[in-house]
Formats: structure tokens, sequence, C-alpha cells
């Protein structure tokens, strides 16, 4: 029987639970079979016990937006821009930042 890429990242995660590039990829692959429950869970956990991975904070954000959870969205991409700014990630903080605005109403698009 093949392993999936989902048992491939449970096998290595077992050996490295702390591993914040393995929650965030169990994270993203969880997302993409829509188990949002369990996505969720990891991003979370990620937010929480590795502040610093700021991949994060975008899919976090979009995640509570597919699930309509706008306030806990808009904390997160404030978080996200707090954290991606003190790192000097101007790629990432820029990210944030537009669906921040977005998200919030001004996005750039209305000034037509």
């Amino acid at each position: 029987m093949e392993m999936t890429r989902l048992d491939k990242l449970l096998d290595f995660f077992k050996n490295e639970p702390n591993d914040e590039f393995l929650k965030y990829a169990l994270a993203t692959e969880y997302l993409r079979l829509n188990e949002t429950d369990k996505a969720l869970m990891y991003y979370e956990d990620l937010v929480n016990n590795h502040p610093q991975y700021v991949g994060t904070y975008y899919h976090l954000g979009k995640l509570y937006e597919a699930l309509n959870r706008t306030d806990d969205a808009i904390a997160t991409y404030e978080k996200g821009m707090l954290v991606t700014k003190a790192a000097r990630d101007n790629h990432a903080f820029s990210e944030l930042q537009g669906v921040y605005m977005q998200l919030k109403g001004f996005d750039d698009e209305d000034d037509d």
C-alpha cells in the first residue's frame, strides 16, 4: 500500500512534533483535503507556539475568512503585520496588509 502525502507528513511529525514546517505542511494538507478543523488546529498551534513563523498568518486569516470568522481574520492579519514588520519581511507584510485592507473595506480598486 502506497503512503499518501498526509501519511508521510504524519510519520515525519511523530519524530519531530515541534517542527514548525511540518505543522505548517500538515495544516496545508488538511486544508487541501477539506478537513478544516484539523487545518485550523495546526495553524492556531503555529501562531500560538511559533509566532515567528510568518507564513501562517496569511493562511490562517484566509481560513478564518472562509469560516466567516471575520474578527479572528482581522486580528490574525494585524498580529501577522506586527510579526512580519519586526522580522523585516516586507513581502509577507505587504501581502498581509493587502488582505487586511481589503477585508476592512479599504480596497484600492474603489478609487475609480
